[in-house]
């Protein structure tokens, strides 16, 4: 229980600080005269520098000590917190932002390597929806606490609060984590692989961010797209790759595992971002009962993940993981009929399903990832099952502008434009909805394989 606390306060502070930094831009934008492309940035660089080293942190904890790594990244996310809050332009805030992403990349990569390692199997689940509740109850504490802050001492107090955040959970990781997991202790490490995957990601990320009227960003995106697969082709002749293309190609367990998560991020992470634009312009709530309204999603997330963690032990975890997809897929449909006349009361249904549905489907899933690789995989498992929920994330506001483009023409949301901004928003959750289809289908697609490939890797697990 020792290191599971010790994981747990870590995945706590990580989307803590991410949903606490965007209340934080509108004061932090006043302050350093950023303009709204340079605040995209400030989130932007973050989520890029973990998208790129998700993989390759995940196999340097498999080699050199998944503790080792962990450890480091609390260090790197401290340390560069604190030095955001004496950042004296925007484009210092994006850089240590950046820097602030790798000790993010190396705490996700590794974190749930290290529960799985020390969990045997049939405590695996609870423990993982316990490590996923505190994911949850970070991002419901970020904006409140947040707004509180900024709101009474402005934007820097939001860094400063990383130093003594960050001192306490690495005192508490270096108390109370004990041992070493370095399964592939030894092996080289792919660099070659790591700057292929890392420039593909670099492109599809960029390329995705600038959509518009232009036509590179979608060249971007291609090229991305294809060096993904160049990717996969040269890591498929490596001895020692950062990802074992074997893991998706024969283990069909693992496979449509990580796919169903990808499916599953790219159709719920969007929901947020709209609701916050109905519930202010279409709805006139103020900013605070908005934020207020949305919080009921993760709160309930993170209220039920440990019991649906603890169903995943004592049910088949693919089984459970199925039902919250579908569950997910209902709360979509509902979401898409929103109309200006929808009472309140139903967006806090809709938000409630998908709170349950997303709290059924997460945990449940990670177990049944984690559980169908050997060991000396763990932490690649770890780093490609963070990796799908941010290449997740990506699709899923890459859909929301390209209805933006298409339906508004990139014009504001203003009372004129709300029909068309309602029309962006149907069609978005719809293609949520079908994409949230392919995940169900998925997810039913490992059920014949979980008995093979998944019990497999369970027997050769500590």
């Amino acid at each position: 229980m020792a290191t599971l606390f010790a994981v747990s306060v870590a995945h706590f502070l990580l989307p803590f600080m991410m949903s606490a930094v965007g209340v934080a831009l509108p004061s932090l934008g006043r302050d350093l005269g950023a303009s709204a492309k340079q605040l995209g940035l400030v989130e932007t660089s973050y989520i890029l520098s973990v998208s790129l080293l998700l993989l390759a942190m995940g196999r340097l904890g498999d080699i050199h000590g998944r503790r080792r790594v962990f450890q480091t990244g609390i260090v790197l996310f401290t340390v560069f917190g604190g030095a955001l809050s004496q950042a004296g332009s925007v484009e210092a805030v994006i850089g240590l932002r950046f820097l602030q992403g790798m000790g993010g990349a190396m705490i996700a990569a590794t974190g749930m390597a290290i529960v799985v390692a020390v969990f045997p199997p049939h405590e695996r689940g609870r423990a993982l929806g316990i490590s996923v509740a505190s994911v949850y109850a970070g991002i419901s504490c970020g904006p409140f606490i947040g707004g509180v802050l900024v709101t009474a001492f402005g934007w820097r107090s939001l860094f400063y609060l990383c130093i003594p955040l960050g001192s306490v959970t690495f005192l508490l990781v270096r108390w109370k984590l004990r041992g070493e997991w370095a399964d592939a202790r030894g092996e080289p490490f792919d660099w070659r692989g790591s700057l292929l995957y890392a420039g593909a990601i670099s492109l599809l990320v960029v390329g995705a961010s600038n959509l518009g009227g232009e036509r590179w960003p979608w060249g971007a995106m291609l090229a991305g797209a294809t060096g993904l697969v160049l990717f996969v082709m040269v890591e498929a002749r490596t001895t020692y790759p950062v990802l074992d293309v074997r893991l998706l190609r024969d283990n069909r367990v693992f496979a449509l595992s990580n796919l169903a998560a990808l499916l599953n991020y790219a159709a719920t992470f969007g929901v947020t971002f709209f609701l916050s634009l109905y519930l202010q312009y279409v709805k006139g709530l103020p900013p605070r009962t908005a934020g207020t309204v949305l919080m009921v999603q993760p709160v309930i997330q993170a209220l039920l993940s440990p019991l649906c963690g603890r169903l995943s032990d004592r049910f088949p975890a693919d089984r459970v993981a199925t039902a919250g997809m579908a569950l997910c897929a209902v709360g979509l449909g509902i979401a898409a009929t929103l109309a200006a006349p929808t009472p309140l009361p139903v967006v806090v249904f809709m938000l409630s399903f998908l709170g349950v549905g997303f709290a059924l489907f997460s945990s449940p899933n990670t177990s049944v990832i984690m559980g169908s690789v050997p060991p000396r995989h763990l932490g690649v498992a770890s780093g490609l099952t963070a990796s799908m929920r941010s290449l997740g994330m990506m699709t899923s506001m890459t859909i929301i502008t390209v209805a933006f483009s298409v339906f508004m023409g990139g014009h504001s949301v203003t009372p004129q434009t709300q029909p068309a901004f309602l029309l962006s928003m149907r069609v978005s959750l719809l293609a949520f909805c079908f994409l949230c289809g392919l995940g169900i289908l998925c997810s039913l697609g490992r059920w014949r394989g979980l008995g093979s490939a998944g019990a497999a890797s369970e027997g050769t697990l500590p």
